[in-house]
């Protein structure tokens, strides 16, 4: 990639959105999810589905790290900012969660807790340096993209011979959710829609490659296009996946041939499993208890595994009934199907986490003006 402004090119966008109405087929649906918050955002941002054809549809999916969280993940990290002998420190987002009965980081942080933003582990491991008194937990989350500096900090802890560094673990993984969204019982049970195809996410891809969406792609026979965050990556990922609809194929294709390889970052991907195991279970907002999702810290790094170093207890947390946060990660509803959103909940003050985050759902809706249209 030369310069970004090829990625936005109107005079491009326009051929693009003319070969699809072109292409697509009038007499059938195109229901395609963008798994990746980051690809929302684009589509709202750069005006990509105005120019889609109506019977294309996106359907936003549940790859926005901060959303997924449950309450009872933000309420654990809570109960931990709020011992005296701890600062908990995490990525800004993080701190504006809302947790059950209304409570959050930042409002521990008013009511005197140490809670602190930092913009990586590397500022986490410096706040374990600079505070030996105190135990730095670090809440981490995210996805693939996310999990190699976490497991990077580990190693550093522990070349540094840190005592008093901890990670709160809450990282999952992309492909298990797709999975999930596609076979699960319970997830159908919540409820959930049909669903002809994927835009895989870029970073993420990045990380893993391409090779591990080569199972799900086999077994329920649905394609995915890993696509960039420009809004001709977009516009060109989707008009490759209805290609492989018309054409009644069912492939991984990589458009995000800049920055993707089939195989990834072998050497992040080996510093992760390293240091990290599945999970048999973690429960996802929206999706429920989800299998082999998530990574916990193995136990030859147990030392810096805040669960086992420090362990908490938190009352069985509830979601908030009036919040429509979990079926919009699923792709059930909008977020202008909600209630709240653009009245009690805002950016100012989110009621969910898909209001909070930069990637969620609902901030895409309202930063670029999606409430103002007739739902």
């Amino acid at each position: 990639m030369k310069h970004v402004d090829e990625y936005r090119n109107g005079d491009t966008a326009q051929k693009l959105a003319a070969t699809l109405a072109r292409e697509v087929d009038p007499t059938r649906d195109y229901r395609l999810m963008e798994f990746c918050g980051g690809h929302t955002h684009a589509i709202f941002r750069y005006g990509v589905q105005d120019l889609l054809p109506g019977n294309v549809k996106m359907i936003h999916g549940p790859g926005c790290p901060v959303c997924v969280l449950p309450i009872s993940r933000i309420d654990q990290a809570i109960a931990y900012a709020r011992r005296s002998d701890v600062i908990l420190c995490s990525y800004g987002d993080m701190l504006r969660v809302p947790g059950s009965k209304f409570t959050s980081l930042m409002k521990a942080k008013a009511e005197g807790c140490d809670v602190r933003m930092v913009y990586s582990t590397l500022d986490a491991l410096e706040l374990a340096q600079n505070n030996p008194d105190k135990k730095i937990v670090f809440f981490a989350i995210g996805f693939e993209t996310t999990t190699p500096p976490t497991a990077m900090a580990i190693k550093q802890a522990q070349t540094m011979g840190l005592k008093n560094f901890f990670i709160l673990s809450n990282h999952v993984l992309t492909p298990s959710a797709i999975q999930n969204i596609l076979e699960s019982p319970d997830v159908r049970a919540l409820g959930s829609v049909p669903l002809d195809g994927f835009l895989g996410p870029a970073h993420v891809s990045v990380v893993i490659g391409s090779q591990p969406y080569e199972y799900f792609v086999e077994e329920f026979q649905r394609p995915v296009v890993i696509s960039g965050f420009e809004p001709l990556d977009v516009m060109q990922s989707i008009l490759m996946l209805v290609r492989q609809l018309n054409e009644g194929r069912a492939e991984v294709e990589n458009q995000y041939l800049r920055a993707v390889t089939h195989m990834g970052n072998t050497k992040a991907k080996k510093l992760v499993a390293e240091i990290f195991e599945l999970r048999r279970v973690f429960e996802w907002r929206g999706l429920g208890e989800v299998p082999y999702s998530g990574l916990r810290i193995k136990e030859e790094y147990a030392a810096f595994d805040a669960e086992v170093q420090i362990p908490v207890e938190t009352p069985p947390a509830r979601e908030n009934k009036a919040c429509e946060c979990p079926a919009i990660l699923r792709g059930m509803k909008k977020p202008t199907d909600c209630k709240l959103f653009g009245t009690h909940c805002t950016p100012e003050n989110p009621m969910g986490s898909c209001m909070v985050s930069a990637e969620g759902a609902c901030a895409a809706y309202y930063s670029y003006g999606r409430f103002r249209e007739a739902v």
